[in-house]
C-alpha cells in the first residue's frame, strides 16, 4: 500500500516538488518543537474542543430548562390531587360569598355553615383550572407551600375563635399555682 503522497502524486493532484517541500515543513516543525519543548499549538484542536465547551454548556442549559419544566408540571399535578382528594361540597346554599381573584370580586354560593367555616379560617377557596373549590385550611397551606397562586381565600384564623372552642374556658388559673 503507498503512502498518500504517493497516490496524490499518481493522480497528479500534486507535483514532486510541493511533496518534497511538504515533508521538509514537517521535519522543521518536529525539529524546532524537539530543540525548544514548546507545544505547537494546533488551532483546529483548539477550535474544536471550544465548540464541544459551548455545546457542552448548552446542553446544560437546555437539560436545567427541562428539568425545571418537569417540576412545575409535578408540582401543578400535586396541587391538582391535593384539590381532588380534599374537596368539600359547595351544598349549593343561596348565601353569596365574595371574595377577590387577583383584581376581580367572585362570588361563591354555600350554606351558612360553609360560610361560618369560610369565615373563621377553617375553609380556603382555591382555583382549580377555571372553578373555585373549597378545601380545609391544613390542606391550603401544603397547596401554598407548592404554589402559593393557587390559593385564592384563605381567611385569618382569629384567637377569638379559638378562645370560643376552649373548653376550659370557665375556668380560673389561680394566681399562686406552683408548677
Amino acid at each position: 500500500m503507498s503512502s498518500l503522497q504517493e497516490q496524490m502524486l499518481k493522480a497528479g493532484l500534486v507535483d514532486a516538488k510541493k511533496a518534497k517541500q511538504n515533508q521538509k515543513d514537517k521535519r522543521k516543525a518536529a525539529k524546532v518543537q524537539k530543540k525548544s519543548k514548546q507545544e505547537v499549538v494546533d488551532e483546529t484542536k483548539l477550535q474544536a474542543q471550544k465548540v464541544r465547551e459551548e455545546k457542552a454548556a448548552k446542553d446544560r442549559e437546555l437539560n436545567a430548562q427541562r428539568q425545571a419544566e418537569v417540576e412545575r408540571k409535578a408540582i401543578a399535578a400535586q396541587i391538582k390531587q391535593l384539590i381532588e382528594m380534599n374537596v368539600q361540597s359547595k351544598g349549593g346554599g343561596d348565601i353569596a360569598y365574595n371574595f377577590t381573584d387577583g383584581k376581580q370580586i367572585k362570588k361563591l354560593y354555600v350554606t351558612a355553615e360553609l360560610q361560618r367555616l369560610l369565615t373563621r379560617g377553617r375553609l380556603a377557596i382555591v382555583k382549580l383550572g377555571e372553578s373555585y373549590e373549597l378545601v380545609p385550611t391544613p390542606v391550603a397551606e401544603k397547596i401554598a407551600e407548592r404554589d402559593s397562586s393557587a390559593i385564592v381565600s384563605l381567611a385569618e384564623v382569629s384567637t377569638e375563635a379559638a378562645e370560643e372552642d376552649d373548653p376550659y374556658a370557665d375556668y380560673q388559673i389561680p394566681d399562686d399555682l406552683m408548677w
